[in-house]
């Protein structure tokens, strides 16, 4: 047998023309696939990205603003105006420097800061970068179209009366909640209530629909104040030019209704700007120092003693008390009348010529306990319950053991500390016939529910005669001052001036001056506090300085309020026609 080589299988035709279609259909699939890519990116992408973008939802909270503060005759004196804050996703703006610095040069803020600030966040996907513009500044900016910088809107707070108001009202802060004054004490009924709405955004952040509203926002309720600008205008004025004109340390000044507890006046100096708080480098004009501040009243104290010193039933409007020599030892001290020798004067006189030793010797015969019950009653010594922020209740002197030099002084208001708008609710019990008022911001605040009631402190047979005895005060024909008068009206108050205490005791070149008051004197209807911290110059009492003061403001205030003259006789009928 030969050899013959094997037979070797034969690669048949059909399985050649199977393994060719297969390929064939992979390479077809791949370029279809090649081109959807192609198509999808190149001639689509547009159209494709736009649809994607007009179908983005998202979340938007509705800001709701503050309630406005109005005065007690609708005058706005704190409203909320719509504003557009800048913000940027630093993730998407952070490596684009020329965006960034055109960015910059829209707000007209420092690039460079800018850049740096952007750039340290570039993890973060939200960051304010100009809060609270003007909404057209706002549009500009969003049509410079640099991607990644957005605009949200908020409320900014504006207070048309500025620093005329700016002590009561305080301020709010940048994200709008209340920091100082009313707008801190009243800011759970002030600030409103943010809700939430879906929108379709597009890739830039703008809002191509709104879709439903998922919670509504719900503005701030509105506060009427007490106040009244008007009112508060004049005071503020007036105060002013004299705070100026005697170059004092500072100064305030309050007006209070005697008939309801509630404040109509409450001004200070300095002051300040509510729009400009970044320009103040002295941050006590911020203080409203007519509740924060508290002084030694001085003689303002001493018709309080008049008024222990007839509960007594010791004194009456003529007693007499001996001040001779105008020098009296008390215990290893003295008590001077600056220098006069009074002799013998009436419980009366003792306020006219506003004697230390006939009000020391008053206080040394009730006793340190009566004296200070009537000062505890009208509301010395704590706080007057405003609820005005930092408001502060003075201090009452409560010795374990009391030493005659101790009552003594404290008679003439030394010795204890207390603040404008205490001495004003003081006083208003004497002009509201004994009967002490809450005090109030809010207008028709004392009839509003769970209000504090009105309390009888003083009988009326009482303060009936240190009403007689303070009008005298200020009634030249018996012997008082006329600094304090006002034309046509009949007025009642009392002087102080009290020295302050420096480093080394009492200052003898540096007083406080005041004047507490009220009008018509017949029929009470305000009381009128001035106190005039360290005035410079010649001038330093209190009929000086303070008296006239209250005179400008008190004769305003009945015209403005519209309160009938009770001083006319037929020589000043046709003057006040005239007028």
């Amino acid at each position: 047998m030969s050899d013959q080589p094997a037979n070797q299988p034969a690669i048949q035709p059909a399985g050649v023309w199977r393994l060719r279609l297969v390929w064939a259909c992979l390479a077809l699939a791949a370029a279809a696939i090649i081109w959807k890519l192609f198509s999808l990116q190149l001639v689509d992408g547009e159209f494709l990205q736009t649809e994607g973008d007009a179908r983005t939802v998202r979340v938007e909270p509705l800001f709701a603003h503050r309630g406005m503060i109005t005065d007690r005759n609708g005058e706005p004196l704190a409203i909320s105006t719509p504003v557009k804050s800048i913000w940027v996703n630093p993730r998407e703006l952070a490596g684009n420097e020329t965006g960034i610095r055109e960015l910059a040069l829209g707000l007209q803020t420092d690039a460079d800061t800018l850049l740096s600030q952007i750039q340290a966040s570039s993890g973060r996907e939200f960051l304010y970068v100009r809060r609270r513009i003007p909404p057209a500044e706002a549009d500009h900016v969003l049509s410079l179209g640099i991607p990644g910088v957005y605009a949200r809107q908020e409320y900014q707070r504006y207070y048309p009366q500025g620093e005329v108001t700016a002590h009561v009202l305080g301020f709010s802060n940048v994200d709008d909640i209340g920091q100082e004054g009313l707008e801190l004490a009243f800011d759970e009924w002030l600030k409103g209530v943010p809700g939430s709405q879906q929108v379709i955004k597009d890739r830039r952040g703008r809002i191509i629909r709104e879709l439903n509203t998922i919670q509504s926002a719900q503005p701030g309720n509105a506060l009427e104040l007490s106040l009244d600008f008007r009112i508060q205008n004049l005071a503020y004025k007036e105060l002013k030019a004299e705070y100026i004109y005697r170059q004092a340390r500072s100064a305030s000044a309050v007006v209070l209704d005697v008939k309801t507890g509630e404040v109509l006046a409450m001004v200070n100096q300095p002051s300040f700007n509510p729009h400009n708080r970044g320009s103040i480098t002295d941050f006590g004009a911020m203080r409203n120092r007519a509740v924060t501040d508290l002084f030694e009243p001085g003689s303002t104290l001493k018709p309080f003693t008049a008024v222990a010193g007839v509960e007594s039933g010791l004194y009456d409007r003529t007693t007499l008390i001996d001040t001779r020599p105008g020098r009296m030892r008390v215990g290893r001290d003295y008590v001077v009348d600056r220098g006069y020798n009074f002799g013998e004067i009436s419980l009366e006189e003792m306020l006219v010529k506003s004697s230390n030793i006939a009000s020391a010797k008053i206080a040394l015969a009730v006793g340190h306990e009566r004296l200070r019950d009537v000062l505890l009653r009208v509301g010395f010594g704590e706080s007057s319950a405003s609820g005005f922020p930092g408001e502060r209740g003075g201090v009452m002197p409560n010795h374990r053991v009391w030493h005659d030099i101790e009552t003594a002084t404290l008679s003439f208001g030394y010795g204890m500390s207390t603040s404008t708008l205490q001495l004003a609710q003081a006083y208003s019990v004497i002009a509201n016939d004994g009967v002490r008022m809450p005090i109030t911001m809010l207008k028709d605040g004392n009839n509003m529910p769970g209000a504090a009631a009105p309390e009888r402190v003083i009988e009326h047979n009482v303060v009936s005669e240190v009403q007689e005895m303070l009008e005298a005060v200020v009634d030249p024909e018996l012997g008082g001052f006329d600094g304090a008068s006002v034309p046509f009206y009949s007025v009642a108050g009392k002087t102080g001036t009290a020295r302050v205490v420096g480093e080394n005791g009492y200052q003898d070149n540096l007083h406080n001056s005041m004047f507490a008051g009220y009008i018509p004197a017949d029929d009470p209807r305000i009381v009128v506090i001035i106190i005039i911290n360290e005035p410079q110059g010649a001038q330093r009492y209190g009929s000086q300085v303070a008296a006239p003061v209250f005179a400008r403001i008190a004769s305003g205030a009945m015209r403005i309020l519209d309160v009938t003259p009770d001083r006319l006789d037929p020589s000043n009928i046709m003057s006040l026609t005239a007028r």
